[in-house]
């Protein structure tokens, strides 16, 4: 396990790229969008700054667990990004504006530390454990994207 594992897709919103960016970088609404995020919120005081820390609650048809995270790229208009753990998974939105508004990317990188943790976690079932990470990454990213370009492009 020395290599990350990485997924990445994009959608255009009919939005500028600071619009967009100020949606994605407010984890308190990730609840709106995510098919396994139910919320997160801030600690006390902080909000969208590189360094902050946040606790996100997820949710699957198996389990529920919390998640510390910290916020390891705020640029504004251009990208927002935090890792879990930290060290362990990253998630990265980029803008990038267009002559329709901003392309959106989400992207997704799970790892080396990330899944040694698995490895130490799960053991013998580690590989099942971070096939299905990598599985939930590929179909909840596009899902997620397009209910983001939802929620901003909606009047």
């Amino acid at each position: 396990m020395t290599e990350s594992l990485t997924f990445a897709d994009s959608i255009s919103i009919n939005a500028d790229p600071a619009t967009v960016y100020r949606t994605v970088a407010d984890v308190t609404r990730t609840g709106e969008w995510s098919p396994v995020c139910r919320e997160c919120w801030w600690d006390d005081g902080d909000g969208p700054r590189l360094g902050a820390w946040f606790t996100g609650r997820n949710v699957t048809p198996d389990r529920e667990w919390q998640t510390r995270s910290q916020v390891i790229v705020a640029d504004e208009g251009r990208a927002f990004g935090w890792s879990v753990g930290p060290g362990r998974v990253n998630w990265t939105y980029s803008m990038q504006e267009t002559e329709e508004g901003t392309r959106l990317t989400e992207s997704w990188e799970f790892l080396p530390a990330g899944q040694e943790f698995f490895a130490e976690k799960y053991g013998a079932r580690a590989t099942e454990e971070i096939a299905a990470r990598a599985e939930s990454a590929r179909t909840g990213i596009p899902e997620t994207l397009a209910a983001i370009k939802q929620v901003i492009e909606r009047p």
